[in-house]
């Protein structure tokens, strides 16, 4: 849908506003909306771009009423509530999105004084996102008051094209959400360790399925994590899904991570054995590959175990690429290599989604621009609405990775949450270790937001657990913020065929698509008794935090020259409420 097919529409609706003219000068009145005090660590100055480079932006507009699609979202995801389980459509989200005629309009104005064409300007998500592509570089400079340049990624060589700060005019600084890319430098990583030889079961796990016979967990899961540990450990080893139709697990996947067919097939075969006819589909959004001779782990270990978990449910990854590198002498769209829009931008605008998703990748949150990370949390509530759990990993540094400093000029020490951990709207996992007891494993990212405050669902449970520490970290940490992990599970050696071989890998990235498997199949559960999928699962999980998970009550995640926070019974920022028991989780929505 083109802007002036929208502007046509809209603006038939009468305002009763005056709408500055293009010629005005109140569109040279900027407003700082975001800057950098230091470049974002591991980026350095590269050079100036040439003259006759281009950029593509994306506008994120308000919506007519802030609060509308939020309000919406707690309703049907609250089990006490007469809306639970009411899933919207995507046009009845597009609805509660959409921007007020004079935030258009005036949008309108501020590019037309600017000789933005309005032609080439697309619009998506119910009209409250622009996407303007190939706008002039000293246009854009000029359109956000900004200083486009290029930088190189120390690390991983990298360029891309950024700016370290922007601006809006007055007029649109409380209209406008976020304009990306522009302070954005961040790549998601991947956070699971790079994969390591570990020793493993010379027939897969046919040890492990013989031990079973004693009715407990076998002793060897401590140390090496497989199928059958994950299936008996979390109760899901005797249900067979039956919704299969309908109900899908989708993993999302960037930077170049490939998914190996071959790799996947093998997994299978030695580690169950049932499945060996299982496989995966491939969808490539914005130029994502699919390279099968260069497989990645963390791409072979999230569709494996999503696989092994849920078979035979069909799983779909999402390979997201960004545009190709930025030649600093083409004539071409730089790149924006903003992933979790490119990969939202596709899926919202589809008709049917997986009702679970699983994503490992995350960065620190101080280096996402707040405005930028709260538009970006707001489309995964957008997903929430739609009957969609969210499920990501917590990150594999604790309280914090490296020397902890804030990076905001002041260089205070401070715990470092992780993005998209932080947002509200989607279910954090953190990490454990070991069996009869499981305990908290000391990579488990979790803690407390900077930018997001506590929702009310979790106030019970996380007032408990700050009154239980008492002062402890005081200063280190926001008391008051969005707390993170939800829940947890394994995370430690697990085995997956990488490159033909089986390997060990660890991090968050294992405990997440195994607990996005455990959700995927209470979804075929739902979904086959002719319920609506779970959706955003928070809401309910909190409302009863006692059922449902084992209770993590040993164990710390140090980093930032502390010991962390301590897992005890009941939510903590460790392991959250615990590890899923598939079986009373069943339960407990057979009863809903």
């Amino acid at each position: 849908m083109y802007w002036l097919s929208v502007l046509s529409i809209l603006t038939a609706v009468s305002s009763g506003l005056a709408i500055p003219s293009a010629s005005e000068s109140i569109w040279d009145d900027l407003r700082v909306r975001h800057s950098w005090v230091t470049l974002p660590k591991k980026w350095n100055w590269l050079s100036y771009p040439p003259a006759n480079t281009t950029i593509d932006l994306r506008i994120a507009l308000k919506p007519r009423n802030e609060d509308a699609l939020i309000d919406e979202l707690y309703q049907i995801s609250d089990p006490n509530h007469p809306k639970y389980g009411a899933h919207l459509s995507k046009e009845e989200v597009a609805k509660l999105v959409s921007p007020h005629p004079y935030t258009l309009e005036l949008v309108n104005s501020w590019l037309d004084y600017h000789g933005v064409n309005h032609a080439a300007i697309s619009t998506t998500h119910g009209g409250n996102w622009l996407t303007i592509p190939k706008i002039p570089l000293d246009r854009a400079n000029t359109l956000l008051g900004a200083s486009y340049q290029l930088y190189r990624n120390e690390e991983t060589n990298e360029i891309v094209l950024r700016t370290i700060g922007y601006s809006l005019p007055t007029p649109l600084s409380d209209l406008i959400q976020t304009v990306a890319p522009t302070t954005y430098f961040g790549t998601p990583g991947a956070l699971q360790q790079t994969p390591e030889l570990h020793m493993t079961f010379p027939n897969g796990d046919l040890q492990l399925r013989s031990a079973l016979a004693s009715g407990s967990t076998p002793a060897s899961c401590s140390n090496t994590i497989t199928p059958t540990c994950l299936r008996t450990l979390y109760n899901t080893l005797e249900y067979v899904p039956s919704a299969t139709e309908s109900n899908k697990l989708g993993i999302t996947g960037y930077a170049d991570q490939f998914a190996s067919y071959q790799d996947f097939t093998e997994f299978m075969i030695q580690f169950r054995s049932d499945a060996s006819s299982a496989n995966f589909t491939v969808k490539q959004v914005n130029g994502g590959g699919n390279d099968q001779s260069n497989p990645g782990s963390e791409a072979n270990l999230d569709v494996q175990y999503g696989g092994v978990i849920t078979f035979p449910t069909p799983n779909i990854y999402y390979s997201t690429g960004s545009s190709p590198p930025f030649i600093p002498d083409s004539n071409t769209s730089s790149n924006t290599n903003e992933p979790y829009l490119d990969w939202l931008n596709f899926i919202l605008e589809q008709e049917t989604i997986p009702q679970t998703i699983s994503t490992s990748y995350g960065d620190d949150e101080q280096t996402v621009p707040p405005d930028y990370a709260r538009s970006v949390c707001n489309l995964f509530a957008q997903l929430g609405s739609r009957g969609v759990t969210l499920l990501f990993s917590s990150g594999d540094y604790g309280v914090g990775g490296g020397p902890c400093l804030t990076n905001d000029g002041t260089n205070q020490t401070q715990f470092i949450p992780s993005f998209p951990a932080s947002c509200p709207f989607v279910t954090t996992v953190g990490g454990t270790t070991g069996v009869n007891p499981e305990i908290a494993a000391d990579l488990s990212g979790g803690g407390f937001s900077n930018y997001f405050p506590r929702p009310q669902y979790q106030d019970s449970a996380v007032s408990s657990y700050l009154t239980h520490i008492g002062g402890k970290y005081a200063g280190l940490f926001n008391s008051s913020g969005r707390a993170y992990p939800d829940i947890s599970a394994q995370a430690l050696n697990f085995q997956i065929v990488f490159n033909g071989q089986v390997v060990g890998v660890q991090g968050t990235s294992c405990s997440t698509p195994t607990a996005a498997g455990i959700i995927s199949l209470l979804n075929d559960f739902r979904i086959s008794k002719t319920e609506p999928p779970l959706g955003f699962l928070n809401p309910l999980i909190y409302s009863s935090p006692s059922e449902g998970f084992n209770a993590i009550t040993s164990g710390s995640n140090p980093g930032c020259g502390t010991q962390g926070f301590s897992a005890v019974a009941g939510w903590n920022p460790v392991t959250g409420l615990g590890t899923p028991d598939f079986l009373t989780l069943k339960g407990i929505l057979s009863q809903l």
